[in-house]
């Protein structure tokens, strides 16, 4: 092993990740690289497009990667929810069959390819939007931030969805930029795969006012805010496992209403998308961590502070659906020399019952790779300090042997990285 590690990193549309990668590297003793080099030990910690792929498959035990080449059925909404499905479907006793959302996928870039999906692959769909009692949720499988979700409760809501896209060329000049739902148009000629998701009522409420960022009360009456988590997860090897138990909620910028359709028929998104790529200019108020809502008024079901058994409950949940995620989209073994990591949004509902172990429900959302952690804002960059000085110690320096491996037991928390899931799909000479 020689005394420098090569390592080429490159991020030049995320400053704060690169800055981040090289915090993180500091007492590793670095020698930086314009690119990959042409043999010998490297690491590549970059953007997904700026690795070498071939040299990690062709130097297994010398170069380690800060990706995995094939992670697709994770990454894109429609692939996730098919392997999750057949996961489920092949173990009942999985916590994904409680944990995902009943979801359908669709394929077409024309509205009208829609009077076919209805007598076909949508027809369960289709009886249940009959039925008028139940509201869905559109998202484009492969894009992020937020970009082409919709909600909607009946086929011709849905039809009027795609026909807007159709006739909308993305600029939204026209609209108000200060509105969530004004900045989420899409092209449907270039997305052709969507998913539509059940929208899952009750969910989980606080004010994220109720104790200002100054520390502050507020003294107004206290409005229920739909949020979901933000969980920061890292696979290492094949395969390794761990939630970074410093989780983020990251709440709608306006107080939660039960959906409905708005004069002219159109849906205000406001209290019901908790991105907060689609509402920069409000700060950082809407972002907290979830430990900060110890002690907060619970404002959905029966109305309690929320306790320290209720965060560990969650976490737990977040913990055993991630390992059975994995699980489920290991089609074909990882590679031993990549490490990734990936932000996952799960929502939590809210049963109403007061007990800790059964009331809430996490929901499995999405899982998004280079997540935009700049969205967090600087008064919670220390955490993302800590993650990064956690994924160099526990998934670099001991491939490098720069540090022994440290071993702990599936549901051990170290270092506030709790492993979820260890089992061993390929090895050195597999």
């Amino acid at each position: 092993m020689a005394s420098s590690l090569p390592a080429f990193v490159h991020w030049p549309d995320a400053p704060l990740t690169d800055s981040l990668v090289r915090k993180a590297l500091k007492d590793v003793n670095p020698t930086y690289v314009d690119g990959p080099t042409a043999s010998g030990p490297l690491l590549q910690w970059s953007t997904y497009d700026s690795l070498d792929h071939e040299r990690g498959l062709l130097d297994p035990k010398d170069v380690l990667s800060s990706s995995y080449t094939f992670r697709k059925a994770l990454i894109r909404k429609h692939f996730l929810s098919r392997v999750t499905h057949a996961y489920a479907t092949k173990h009942p006793e999985s916590v994904l069959k409680s944990a995902v959302p009943e979801t359908y996928e669709l394929e077409l870039s024309f509205a009208d390819e829609l009077d076919e999906l209805w007598l076909d692959d949508l027809y369960e769909l289709s009886e249940k939007l009959d039925s008028g009692d139940s509201w869905w949720i559109l998202k484009p499988g492969m894009a992020d931030r937020g970009m082409g979700i919709r909600l909607f409760n009946s086929k011709d809501q849905l039809q009027e969805i795609f026909e807007s896209f159709e006739s909308d060329d993305g600029s939204d000049e026209d609209e108000d930029e200060g509105t969530p739902g004004s900045k989420t148009a899409v092209v449907t000629s270039q997305l052709r795969h969507f998913v539509v998701q059940e929208y899952l009522p009750s969910p989980l409420l606080f004010d994220p006012h109720e104790v200002s960022l100054s520390g502050t009360p507020k003294e107004a009456p206290l409005e229920g805010h739909k949020f979901h988590l933000r969980v920061y997860c890292v696979a290492s090897g094949a395969l390794k496992v761990y939630v970074y138990t410093r989780i983020l909620a990251l709440f709608a910028p306006m107080r939660y209403t039960t959906p409905e359709t708005q004069e002219g028929d159109t849906i205000d998104l406001g209290p019901h998308l908790t991105n907060t790529s689609l509402q920069t200019e409000l700060g950082e108020e809407h972002v907290r961590l979830f430990n900060e809502l110890l002690g907060r008024r619970i404002l959905s079901g029966d109305e309690r502070e929320f306790t320290e058994a209720d965060i560990e409950s969650i976490i737990g949940q977040v913990s055993n659906v991630m390992g059975d995620t994995f699980k489920a989209a290991v089609d074909s073994p990882p590679f031993p020399n990549a490490f990734e990591l990936f932000g996952v949004d799960f929502l939590v509902t809210d049963k109403g019952s007061d007990n800790a172990s059964s009331r809430f429900q996490v929901q499995l959302l999405e899982v998004n790779s280079e997540p935009a952690i700049e969205l967090t804002g600087p008064r919670l960059t220390w955490i993302l300090e800590d993650l990064f000085k956690n994924i160099a110690d526990t998934c670099v320096k001991p491939f490098f042997g720069l540090k022994e491996g440290e071993e702990w037991a599936v549901g051990e928390t170290r270092s506030h990285m709790k492993k979820c899931l260890d089992f061993e799909t390929r090895n050195w000479d597999s």
